[in-house]
């Protein structure tokens, strides 16, 4: 069972001014088959939508929880959904 779905996941800790963003975007780019961005918002987190399949969603997110990033990562809160298919590619904003 490998659908498409959209993940939304919430990054919190010292991830905004330390590429995070930018390194979230090339792990998607190499785990493929995934659109969305990774955005920063005004309270410090790192948001990060994807949408592709369940396999490479998961994958993303298991990096995102991994610690193998940049700045440092204290926790991080995901919400499954269904794609809505607003994405052509993974961009940074």
């Amino acid at each position: 069972m490998n659908e498409d779905v959209r993940l939304i996941v919430w990054v919190r800790g010292r991830v905004q001014g330390v590429g995070f963003r930018w390194f979230t975007r090339a792990n998607a780019l190499e785990i493929g088959d995934l659109r969305g961005f990774a955005s920063n918002l005004a309270d410090g987190r790192v948001q990060v939508v994807a949408e592709g399949s369940r396999h490479s969603c998961e994958k993303l997110l298991d990096w995102l929880r991994a610690g193998d990033t940049p700045g440092r990562v204290d926790g991080v809160t995901e919400i499954w959904d269904t794609p809505r298919g607003a994405y052509d590619s993974f961009a940074i904003r």
